[in-house]
């Protein structure tokens, strides 16, 4: 119960950037205080794909997938076409590599390679198909213990069975079992293991994607011997003689101060449940879902400012990093939200529409990129959008929340997120859409179906389009006939998946002032950071990834200071 405590580093948050700020620094041989203001770790991260872009790592040389560093640089100047944020991006491009063999060698965190991943816009020098990516390797969780618990589970609708989770190397075994042996004996060994899992936890211990992430990260922690604390508030920080000195923090009614010598890194996930932010930095129509986490409640920015930090919004395309999202209301009042990253929207016999019953975007582009052509849609935004298919397409490919097989539609019919018609004029009726703006697009749609090639807006021309696809589906594996009825129909809106806007930093993640100098002692990484990809989604991880870069050279940073201190007092005694 004490009222004063002092360590070398303070980090608040508890997703990734903040438990990999303060596992580097338990490496590095800091004392580290984190604090996560919930009662569980891993914020947005935890339920995403677990995914880093990181180019020219060891990791994928080693898989054979050499990848030249010099490659990211081209591809990244001709995604990102401003020179804001320039220096950030050359930085995690030359320390990606290193951060990740760091990680490797020093705790349990590693990651696999995709073979095939591929970035987002194919058409722009130096883009890569594989190797880029890379997702942490899958993690036993009853090695965590009584720790298990305190990691964020993945979002119920992306577990089966009662709590089991699932990579995408999952899915075409459990939808097909019988294909092959090789695919029967992967998912007798999942469903036997979740089988024993369930008989002494409330969800499977065979974690994957980010919750895989987060309890490598908690557990080489605990290793070190760092206890992240929970359900602590962070009520202000302290500044002395120009510098970020620590906090106040409160937990259960007590409320201490926290010295920390080495600094302060705020990493606590951007903003989700600020009116104020939301209001001020997302496009209107855009302002209602997000599939960020509940907790990342604005308190990064809101701390950094109240000492003198800027804002960075220049450069950004958009302020937030998009993913379409259908809403299921249930029958309590609740909304539960489904992210369409790729699952459906790439697959042939689908495609979105607007008010008026026409497309307007390449279904099967980067879910960041979906959302922005709803916005920008002429002469207005299509926003909400349908995403419309028939009844052979939902069977084998489901539709959002609907999984494929189509067992149990009618929780889903009677609540109106799936709409069912005979006709499409029917289905057009019930979503208040144009029903012969409906009717031309489809039989236009059909004939792209038949010859293979989308006139309009080229689905199934890209690599990332094919990969999301169906390879069995010929001759386009991103386009096929609407035309078995009934039709079906799931409206999407824009969720922010992240955010671009954040603090304004430097190359070594200090916070800087609106004056352009660095605030001494104060770090940011994550989304509490400005994003260094400005807006513009290039491949998968990208958030994730320079999450982690930062994190890794915030503490650095603050590593050399404390060197450089010790050696001042050092000669000021002699």
């Amino acid at each position: 119960m004490r009222t004063e405590e002092t360590v070398d580093l303070l980090v608040i948050g508890g997703g990734v950037a903040g438990l990999t700020a303060a596992l580097v620094a338990a490496i590095e041989g800091l004392s580290v205080l984190v604090c996560e203001k919930t009662e569980q770790l891993g914020g947005t991260a935890a339920t995403s794909a677990g995914t880093v872009w990181i180019p020219g790592s060891s990791q994928s040389e080693r898989a054979g997938l050499a990848d030249p560093v010099v490659r990211a640089h081209h591809y990244l100047a001709a995604e990102i076409d401003t020179d804001s944020g320039a220096d950030l991006r050359d930085t995690f491009l030359r320390t990606g590599p290193r951060v990740l063999d760091y990680l490797a060698q020093h705790s349990c965190v590693s990651f696999v390679p995709a073979a095939r991943h591929p970035d987002y816009h194919d058409q722009h020098a130096g883009a890569a198909i594989g190797g880029r990516a890379l997702v942490a390797r899958a993690f036993d969780g009853r090695e965590l213990g009584p720790d298990f618990a305190r990691v964020r589970p993945p979002m119920s609708h992306m577990m089966v069975l009662g709590g089991m989770s699932v990579s995408k190397d999952d899915i075409a075994p459990l939808l097909k079992p019988l294909a092959s042996r090789a695919a029967l004996r992967h998912v007798f060994t999942l469903l036997s293991r979740h089988a024993r899992d369930r008989l002494r936890h409330p969800r499977g211990t065979r974690l994957v994607m980010g919750n895989a992430l987060i309890a490598r990260l908690l557990l080489s922690l605990r290793q070190r011997g760092v206890d992240p604390l929970m359900g602590v508030a962070v009520q202000q920080l302290h500044e002395d003689g120009g510098r970020v000195s620590g906090a106040t923090l409160s937990q259960g009614g007590r409320t201490w101060r926290v010295q920390a010598r080495c600094g302060v890194v705020l990493a606590c996930g951007g903003f989700r449940d600020a009116p104020e932010w939301r209001q001020r930095l997302l496009p209107a129509p855009a302002q209602t879902q997000s599939l960020l986490f509940e907790g990342n409640t604005g308190d990064g920015l809101r701390l950094a400012q109240s000492v003198g930090a800027a804002i960075d919004e220049t450069g950004h395309r958009t302020p937030a990093f998009w993913v379409p999202v259908s809403v299921l209301r249930q029958a309590d009042g609740t909304e539960q939200r489904f992210p369409h990253f790729a699952l459906d929207r790439a697959k042939p016999g689908l495609i979105a529409v607007d008010a008026s019953g026409r497309r307007f975007v390449n279904e099967g582009d980067s879910y960041h990129d979906f959302v922005l052509a709803m916005l920008n849609a002429s002469p207005e935004p299509a926003v909400p959008a349908h995403l419309i298919c028939d009844a052979h397409f939902l069977h084998r490919y489901g539709l959002g929340l609907v999984r494929p097989g189509a067992w149990r539609l009618r929780p889903y019919l009677r609540a109106g997120y799936l709409k069912r018609a005979p006709t499409l004029a029917a289905l057009a009726g019930q979503l208040g859409i144009d029903p012969e703006g409906l009717r031309v697009t489809v039989s236009r749609h059909n004939g792209f179906a038949h010859t293979g090639v989308d006139l309009d807006y080229g689905k199934g021309t890209s690599e990332l389009n094919r990969f999301n696809g169906d390879p069995t589906h010929t001759p386009n594996p991103c386009i096929g006939p609407i035309a078995t009825a009934p039709f079906y129909a799931v409206t999407v809106w824009p969720g922010d998946a992240g955010t671009s806007v954040g603090l304004r930093t430097d190359v070594d993640a200090r916070v800087l002032g609106r004056d352009g100098q660095a605030i001494e002692g104060l770090y940011a990484a994550g989304a509490d950071m400005a994003s260094i990809m400005r807006g513009r989604y290039p491949g998968p991880g990208v958030t994730l990834g320079p999450a982690m870069v930062f994190a890794w050279r915030a503490v650095m940073h603050a590593v050399g200071r404390r060197t450089s201190t010790q050696v001042s007092s050092s000669r000021s005694s002699t």
